[in-house]
């Protein structure tokens, strides 16, 4: 290859964004990279993985690799464009807020299932920043480069978020959720009855070694693949084959209700991601089945609010603490399973 040719080529990769970084854990057997990718990024088609590798946008271990290339045991795979992460060229959008409260130096939102927090793979649009800097200006960045956002939810889990105005809020605030001195309590319809009114998880959180997409707890030996998580739930009210819990949140791990309740076998109810979208309790009657899949379709999503948040305001130093409603779509779910058990013991 002549000399100006590789200079050409070294500048041009001079020019590529990163915009996905995986290492393959040391149980890692050979897997193709386009397999491998899959299971890592969200909303992601073997498709436009095969396609980013035939335009040399794959690499492993910082050379480009073709689509058949089997990842080992220590790989660090990236995928490489010549433009930005789309997540980092925000849009403002002119998106209705449901602001619970405002004043100048935060404001407390109650986000809508269905919206996601922040842009990412695949959601580059109607998310929760996008609307944020339409209506606020000058919105300090967290230290993900996120403006405003102090915390977030995933986003099929509704309820509410506290968003800074100001670089002073968002120190404080931040720092409080680090602490462990906000308080954030969820509503959740768990699959199966939980035999203690109330309890404790406690179990480190990583990502799953087999589905990137889903976390999972470690514990004994393989803890330290995890980081710290503890969920305190207390039951409301029970149902038979399902059970309303209240769910508080003594750290803030990705997924950590989802994780908790899933690990002491109680999957969230219609929590696709996790398992909790087939039937895991009940009867083997096609009634009961007809049932169920009435329940998914007026709650398709997880059975999961942020109903309570907490927090001291960073400028005055008063304690404030917010309540929502539950959402329509989880309180009519809850209504039917209510009827159901009711309708059950008259039977008994």
């Amino acid at each position: 290859m002549k000399e100006n040719e590789q200079h050409e080529i070294e500048e041009q990769d001079e020019t590529l964004y990163e915009h996905h970084k995986f290492e393959a854990g040391p149980g890692q057997s050979p897997l193709r990279v386009d397999k491998f990718l899959m299971n890592f990024i969200e909303n992601a088609t073997r498709n436009k993985i095969q396609k980013a590798a035939k335009t040399g946008n794959i690499y492993v271990n910082e050379e480009k690799v073709k689509q058949n290339y089997k990842v080992k045991a220590g790989d660090v795979v990236q995928v490489m464009f010549e433009h930005p992460p789309y997540e980092f060229l925000l849009t403002p959008e002119n998106i209705p807020l449901d602001i619970v409260y405002e004043d100048d130096t935060l404001l407390v939102v109650n986000k809508p299932a269905g919206m996601v927090v922040h842009p990412g793979h695949g959601n580059y649009s109607g998310t929760l920043i996008n609307a944020l800097i339409y209506h606020f200006e000058n919105l300090p960045n967290n230290s993900s480069d996120r403006p405003g956002l102090v915390h977030r939810i995933d986003k099929d889990t509704s309820g509410l978020l506290v968003i800074a105005k100001t670089e002073e809020a968002m120190a404080h605030l931040s720092k409080q959720f680090f602490d462990k001195t906000s308080d954030r309590e969820y509503v959740a319809l768990v699959w199966g009855n939980v035999e203690e009114d109330e309890g404790r998880v406690e179990g480190n959180i990583g990502r799953h070694p087999k589905n990137r997409l889903q976390n999972t707890v470690y514990d004994g030996d393989e803890a330290e693949k995890g980081k710290p998580a503890v969920t305190h739930y207390k039951v409301l009210e029970r149902f038979g084959y399902v059970t309303l819990v209240s769910c508080k949140l003594e750290t803030g791990r990705t997924h950590q209700i989802r994780v908790h309740m899933k690990h002491i076998g109680h999957t969230l109810f219609n929590d696709e991601r996790y398992g909790g979208e087939r039937i895991l309790k009940g009867t083997t009657f096609s009634k009961y089945k007809q049932f169920v899949d009435n329940c998914f379709k007026i709650l398709p999503r997880q059975a999961l609010h942020a109903k309570t948040l907490g927090f001291t305001h960073p400028k005055t130093g008063e304690a404030m603490s917010f309540n929502t409603e539950i959402p329509e779509d989880i309180q009519a779910c809850i209504e039917k399973w209510r009827n159901y058990a009711k309708n059950q013991k008259e039977v008994l």
